[in-house]
């Protein structure tokens, strides 16, 4: 008797020692042991200068401003609607400066892209006194979708946004 019992403890232990060991694995592996100030799903950063924003079905991406040498500001970004229905921007405003905008149809996956190689759109925000590194209001009004607000950054009209003009 003494015998299996001893080994009854043994293969207890055994089952214990690898319940903890396989515990272990899957908090290490699903990073649910990394918690605090120092997890890696709290280290994610925004990777463009531009931000996103969303209403409804549409969808903002990379979104920010390049201020030109006479005060005025040019929009950078992509709007696009992700839903069936169709919808159209009707206005854009820049901390209250309304853009030169003629309603702008946003059909399923068209996207308007404001700025750059793959442009479809431009709109410019005359005499802004914006200048790089300040933050500004854009609203974006749409025929049918809730009105978008961001808080955009401003960038210089240098480096990949160089030939960003009106």
């Amino acid at each position: 008797m003494r015998i299996e019992n001893s080994k009854s403890k043994r293969n207890s232990l055994t089952s214990a020692l690898s319940l903890l060991v396989v515990g272990g694995l899957v908090l290490s592996l699903t990073s649910c042991g990394a918690n605090g100030p120092d997890a890696p799903t709290r280290m994610i950063r925004q990777v463009t200068d531009g931000v996103e924003g969303v209403s409804g079905d549409i969808r903002a991406v990379n979104v920010l401003v390049v201020a030109q040498p006479d005060s005025s500001a040019v929009l950078v970004g992509t709007i696009v609607n992700e839903g069936a229905t169709p919808d159209a921007i009707n206005s854009i405003t820049l901390n209250g400066i309304a853009g030169k905008l003629t309603p702008v149809a946003l059909n399923q996956n068209m996207p308007a892209i404001f700025s750059g190689p793959s442009a479809n759109q431009s709109l410019v925000f005359p005499a802004t006194g914006l200048k790089a590194s300040d933050r500004a209001n854009l609203l974006i009004t749409y025929a049918k979708a809730a009105p978008m607000t961001l808080n955009v950054l401003v960038r210089e009209k240098s480096d990949i946004y160089a030939n960003v003009s009106k």
